[in-house]
């Protein structure tokens, strides 16, 4: 198997072990003043409405699971009940972690701390001392460290564990040391590269992503859905919806 599944699922268990701890210390810290935004005086409030704007290639980053389609290929075969339980459990399943993320989160840093965050370029570590001003010390202090560094990681090798197959295939590279080796070049040297000269740019970055998400796991699906049905109307696999859910 690929460097992903070997590296990831270490990574993954001392990250939760981590954020059991620090966020299990976090929920009962929540200030639901900060957390509902009652605090600030109407001459000061401000509408957070365009940040939604901001927020969708996050989202659509985050939770766009189709580059781990040609991974899954490779554990589960033609499964397709395998693949489809695979993909909607772990969708779920991020999707309460980020919701309890975002309520630990949202009532615990005042929204004024996160117009620096968003000026010092968004990054991990302005974060980080954002909750670490927030009356935390001791064991809670490293394990957030810990934590949001390993986020990062685990991050970093999800989203490459997809491209790390697919790269390997397009190129047609197989599975000897030699061809792990160039097919490793491809998957990190760019976003390394582009890391060094742009050692701020998480914010710019996630834009990019988001707009290739958008293109690559949102049009193009939907149109090559479209197309399949037309040209393979009896296949054997088929999303509910007809052809209203992918024109839409």
């Amino acid at each position: 198997m690929n460097q992903g599944t070997h590296v990831n699922p270490r990574i993954v268990g001392i990250k939760i072990i981590a954020f059991i701890v620090v966020f299990g210390s976090f929920f009962f810290q929540v200030d639901y003043g900060i957390l509902r935004d009652i605090n600030v005086t109407s001459a000061s409030h401000t509408t957070y409405f365009p940040y939604i704007f901001m927020a969708l290639p996050v989202c659509l980053a985050s939770f766009g699971f189709h580059g781990n389609i040609p991974s899954l290929i490779i554990c589960y075969g033609k499964r397709k009940d395998k693949l489809i339980k695979s993909l909607v459990f772990g969708s779920l399943l991020a999707l309460f972690i980020y919701l309890f993320w975002l309520y630990c989160t949202m009532g615990n840093i005042t929204r004024d701390s996160f117009n620096e965050i968003i000026s010092s370029g968004g990054n991990v570590d302005s974060l980080v001392k954002s909750f670490l001003g927030t009356r935390q010390h001791g064991v809670i202090e490293f394990c957030l460290l810990v934590f949001s560094n390993l986020a990062v990681a685990s991050s970093f090798f999800g989203v490459t564990l997809g491209l790390f197959d697919y790269l390997a295939d397009l190129f047609k590279l197989d599975n000897s040391p030699s061809g792990r080796l160039k097919t490793i070049m491809l998957t990190f040297l760019p976003p390394t590269t582009l890391y060094l000269i742009f050692p701020n740019g998480f914010i710019y970055g996630i834009g990019g992503a988001g707009l290739c998400a958008t293109i690559w796991a949102v049009i193009i699906p939907a149109v090559l859905a479209l197309k399949a049905r037309k040209k393979f109307p009896n296949q054997m696999f088929t999303v509910w919806g007809g052809m209203m859910i992918p024109s839409l």
